[in-house]
């Protein structure tokens, strides 16, 4: 289907689904039941970057911007830059070791419940088989429909897929290349790996650097194309597309995808930063980084294993299992989603820290999931000394969390108070359940600890409901489950 035939398409469906490209009628957008239960998910950041594994998922921009250690280290291993270019990295990414199989038993065995890939990041390369462009993984590298294996290989683990598109920041993401003698030079023309390089702007200026209509429609298309040709259940957007002059375009991405699930008798989630979509017609997200308080609002958290990076790199600093597992229980208590990042090296292969702290998150989920799965938020988040810094690009360091620390999460008739950090005298204190609490007045029948065959002792009095154990011990978050009458 040509550029034209496929926008008359998107008119033609958004003209006669419920959905209209405006935002009063993409209000009526409702989440999906399945993704405010999941909870969970993985997020996959896999691409041409992932062969210099160096720095960040970045290289492809910051190899060509003189001085920095990306440019520097590119001259040293690679040579100069109008010999090995970023678009000669394409033959190095062959995906040797990729089984797609072997990854959908990783994640299912985490304990996540959806994954979303990169379809296709900044640098503009495609992880799927697509007609707009031949600078994919089906035509060239590979020689393999990524996402279309992993949607597959996702389906018999039950594991619901979803995507990502990065590729609003293309616009200006390879324009240093042009300030020297590179690979990148004018004339670029649509088609061009490189096309079209513009000048990059200030990232948060609404109106810098408004893109061409050809480009925008152009990323509608790949957009509409990743739609049709895998279903996705999610669908993932960085944050350059808040840009004023995408608006027009987000809303007709919007009903399309929306209408597209109609016909299918499936559902649609699409995840944005900032104030990308009006709110109530999508669902936002804050990338590294959450919420201090409890949110009347659908949301989900983006973060990384590894601090540095998206991607693989030879020197990933990687977080601890047990900080990611505090920070699901914090964010779902709040009314959100925590969707955690892993990336395999250029060979498809997995890090050891990825598979270890995937492998601790899944046994203790297999353990705690009920109280994460499912749940709802209560009439408060938790209760503690440690106040969550609220906001993006907050999660530099891990955060600091102590026995008083206390979770909560609701599910049919129980109740379930996660302890972040368990005491060593087994002793637990919880305010917010005290005889007279302005957040509970009920009846508790029963309490046991989950993962543990010991019946706690417990007591409600003016100051708090203490809890007494003496076989509970645990490195990880330990949940008292409350049956209540």
């Amino acid at each position: 289907m040509n550029m034209t035939d496929y926008l008359h398409l998107i008119d033609e469906t958004i003209k006669n689904g419920p959905y209209k490209d405006d935002w009063d009628s993409l209000s009526m957008y409702e989440v999906p039941q399945w993704y405010r239960q999941a909870k969970f998910g993985i997020f996959i950041h896999w691409g041409l970057y992932s062969v210099p594994a160096f720095s960040n998922e970045w290289y492809s921009r910051n190899m060509y911007i003189q001085g920095t250690k990306e440019y520097e280290h590119h001259l040293a291993v690679y040579g100069n830059h109008k010999d090995f270019g970023y678009k000669d990295f394409i033959p190095l990414f062959t995906a040797q070791q990729f089984n797609p199989d072997e990854w959908a038993a990783l994640f299912q065995a985490s304990g996540a419940k959806y994954v979303i890939p990169v379809a296709e990041h900044h640098d503009g390369f495609q992880m799927y088989k697509s007609a707009v462009s031949h600078y994919n993984t089906y035509e060239m590298g590979p020689g393999r429909d990524i996402l279309g294996e992993l949607k597959a290989a996702f389906g018999k683990q039950d594991l619901e897929l979803g995507v990502s598109s990065h590729r609003a920041e293309h616009w200006f993401f390879m324009s240093h290349g042009k300030e020297f003698d590179s690979d990148i030079h004018e004339p670029l023309e649509r088609g061009d790996f490189y096309w079209p390089s513009m000048p990059e702007p200030d990232h948060h200026d609404l109106y810098g650097s408004p893109p061409s209509e050809e480009y925008l429609e152009d990323w509608l298309i790949r957009c509409c194309e990743l739609v049709d040709q895998y279903q996705p259940k999610v669908f993932y957007f960085d944050w350059w597309i808040e840009n004023a002059i995408f608006k027009p375009y987000l809303k007709k991405f919007a009903a399309y995808y929306y209408n597209r699930a109609v016909q299918r008798g499936t559902t649609a989630a699409i995840n944005y930063k900032h104030d990308a979509f009006m709110f109530g017609t999508a669902i936002p997200d804050v990338e590294r980084g959450q919420f201090a308080e409890l949110k009347p609002f659908f949301w989900q958290t983006d973060t990384a294993a590894a601090r540095n990076s998206w991607c693989y790199t030879e020197n990933n600093d990687f977080k601890s299992a047990v900080e990611i597992i505090r920070d699901l229980v914090d964010i779902v208590s709040k009314n959100g989603n925590l969707l955690l990042n892993v990336g395999p090296r250029a060979d498809g292969s997995f890090a050891d820290e990825d598979k270890e702290i995937l492998a601790v998150i899944g046994g203790w989920l297999g353990t705690n999931g009920e109280a994460i799965y499912e749940s709802s938020f209560w009439r408060t988040f938790g209760e503690g000394p440690t106040r969550i810094e609220e906001g993006q690009f907050t999660d530099g360091s891990a955060k600091v969390f102590t026995p008083e620390d206390i979770r909560f999460t609701v599910k049919g008739s129980c109740l379930y108070a996660t302890v972040l950090v368990f005491p060593a005298d087994g002793m637990v204190r919880i305010t917010s359940l005290r005889e007279k609490s302005p957040y509970f007045e009920g009846i508790i029948q029963k309490m046991s600890v989950l993962g543990f065959d010991e019946q706690p002792a417990w007591e409600r009095d003016a100051e708090a409901l203490t809890i007494r154990t003496t076989a509970v011990a645990s490195a990880l978050p330990v949940v008292f489950k409350l049956e209540l009458a």
